[in-house]
């Protein structure tokens, strides 16, 4: 997420928001889920890409989807 958002690592956790972060507009919120697809040999259904908010929401669907 620290790449993608181009943020520094310690910002990223558990209080991380699209909200409350510019750099996590809708063209990096793409590049995050594809970049997560890639690293975890996942995919994201676009119904859950579109509720994405926050890292924990993030967190989550890799749970369920690895």
């Amino acid at each position: 997420m620290s790449r993608v958002l181009g943020i520094p690592e310690n910002k990223v956790g558990d209080d991380l928001t699209r909200e409350d972060t510019p750099e996590w507009d809708s063209f990096n919120h793409l590049m995050l889920v594809s970049e997560i697809e890639k690293e975890f040999g996942v995919e994201i259904p676009m119904s859950e890409i579109e509720h994405i908010q926050s890292y924990k929401d993030l967190e989550k669907i890799v749970s369920e989807n690895v």
